[in-house]
């Protein structure tokens, strides 16, 4: 199967489930795509099974889908997830914000990770702790897209609306970076044979600090690039965007830098710079919309991936089992990534009683986690990943999903009653 020939049948789906479910199902992007790429797997596993001959499962897996996933999917979701984030408008919330985005994926990286690792050596699954921590990040990305359009719906407080989609925001963007980190961090053990200290705090220097200096100067150039356009020739202005994604993508693959960092940090300086000479930002509105359509195009793509991963993971019980159980710990890992940074935070700042709750089940899971378990080739136990990332977020986006609207109800009551009391 050639790289077109995917290109078009996950464009074709994603254009289907659109059209699906905006005129028909009419739930949330992100629910009523899971659950046509659940339906998609079972059809994809059945027809399979069915008509062998056609041999659906050796045409997925003979294209390695790493290069794509990574130096274009991963780069383009992230860059226009970091254009969306307006530091200013965020006013306090600022500070609890970028806490809650930094240290939330951390703390929910080291125990999700922890704990999957004595999972599944109990259930004598093999999976190095570096693996399990890289599964740790990467289910600690949350989609915004999804929890944004969720939160729009009720009327939240300003403050608790500002927390959620600026953590979500800046969450997602954290949690690869540090999960393609964590893969880097791997390889170079496996080629050392053993890391040393020092040798791990070099991959993170070379990684992150790399990925920042570039991302700062990529941000830089395309700022005064724009700002020169000065919102005059919109298609320029796209064209100018995307250029600066691609190539940073290609200068960090050649510098074996993190890309996801120079495509994040080259959004947020475009972004929060300065305004042009008029007092319109230094960004048109059509490159935003642009961006925005990337987005959530290739969040739809992603989804149809998920459909097609039954082809991919293999058909252990022992591995599903693991990935209802990581269902729960991810639950657990993301309230306690919460938790402790809002009581921590308390003391200095403002939160709302239902802000745990809603933070902790609004974080539904999307796209990147799929994109970066399937951009694991190679990477010793990147079956147990897939298939845990799988039902983990097929179960989160139905479950949470489907529930978080009333949680918000809930939470609208008691503010209600709070006032009139």
């Amino acid at each position: 199967m050639h790289i077109f020939d995917i290109i078009a049948v996950l464009i074709f789906f994603s254009g289907l489930f659109i059209f699906l479910n905006t005129f028909y199902l009419k739930l949330p992007s992100s629910i009523g795509l899971s659950i046509l790429a659940l339906i998609l797997s079972l059809l994809v596993l059945v027809f399979g099974r069915m008509f062998p001959e056609f041999h659906l499962a050796e045409q997925v897996k003979a294209y390695d889908m790493e290069e794509v996933l990574v130096r274009f999917v991963l780069s383009v979701m992230l860059f226009a997830g970091a254009l969306n984030i307006d530091f200013g408008k965020l006013g306090d919330q600022l500070v609890p914000v970028l806490v809650l985005a930094f240290f939330g994926v951390l703390i929910s990286t080291s125990v999700i990770g922890t704990l999957i690792y004595y999972l599944l050596d109990f259930m004598n699954i093999e999976l190095h702790y570096i693996g399990c921590l890289v599964f740790g990040a990467l289910i600690s990305s949350t989609d915004p897209v999804a929890i944004t359009k969720m939160i729009q719906r009720h009327k939240l407080s300003s403050e608790l609306e500002n927390k959620i989609s600026g953590e979500a925001l800046l969450n997602g963007g954290i949690a690869i970076i540090l999960a393609l980190v964590l893969v880097s961090l791997y390889k170079e053990e496996v080629v050392s044979g053993s890391l040393s200290l020092g040798g791990s705090i070099w991959v993170f220097i070379r990684d992150l600090g790399g990925g920042l200096i570039a991302g700062l100067f990529f941000g830089w150039l395309g700022y005064k690039a724009l700002k020169y356009i000065d919102n005059d020739e919109a298609q320029v202005e796209v064209l100018v965007t995307m250029a600066l994604v691609m190539v940073g993508s290609f200068v960090a693959h050649y510098l074996s830098i993190s890309s996801m960092m120079v495509a994040v940090i080259s959004g947020l300086v475009i972004r929060n710079s300065e305004t042009s000479t008029d007092g319109e930002s230094a960004v048109g509105y059509y490159v935003f919309k642009f961006w925005q359509l990337m987005e959530e195009s290739l969040a739809a793509m992603l989804f149809v991936l998920i459909g097609f991963e039954m082809l991919v993971i293999p058909l252990r019980l022992d591995y599903f089992a693991a990935g209802f159980f990581a269902l729960n710990i991810v639950l657990f890992g993301r309230w306690l990534s919460v938790f402790l940074p809002i009581k921590l935070m308390s003391r200095s700042h403002a939160f709302d009683n239902g802000t745990i709750s809603v933070l902790s089940w609004g974080a539904l899971r999307g796209g990147l986690p799929v994109a970066v378990s399937l951009s694991l080739s190679g990477f010793n136990g990147q079956e147990i990943i897939v298939t845990m990332t799988y039902v983990v977020v097929v179960c989160s986006v139905l479950y949470q999903g489907l529930t978080l609207g009333r949680l918000m109800r809930s939470y609208q009551a008691k503010q209600v009653q709070n006032q009139s009391s």
